[in-house]
């Protein structure tokens, strides 16, 4: 079953995210804020685990993206790299 969207909460999540004006969560570039929406460089918030893939529309599963990153995203789950695991046994 699809996820309702609501437009009232989904413009409350952008207003909130936006008010910092962060950069794009996927490439870190800095977003124009003031860009035409269709602009690729233009704000548009992003689920990090897509509503087809289980995610929620809520602000916890929300970050700023460029439109382009939103787009070349898609509904993929990006994982985080560059993570260390640290454990108690030795590798040598």
């Amino acid at each position: 079953m699809a996820t309702k969207r609501n437009t009232a909460t989904r413009d409350k999540h952008r207003k909130i995210i936006a008010r910092d004006q962060p950069p794009c969560h996927w490439c870190g570039d800095p977003i124009d804020y003031t860009a035409h929406h269709h602009d690729p460089r233009a704000f548009q918030i992003d689920h990090v685990t897509p509503l087809d893939r289980g995610g929620e529309d809520v602000l916890d599963n929300l970050v700023p993206s460029h439109r382009a990153c939103n787009r070349a995203k898609s509904n993929k789950i990006i994982r985080p790299t560059g993570i260390d695991f640290i454990t108690d046994r030795d590798w040598t």
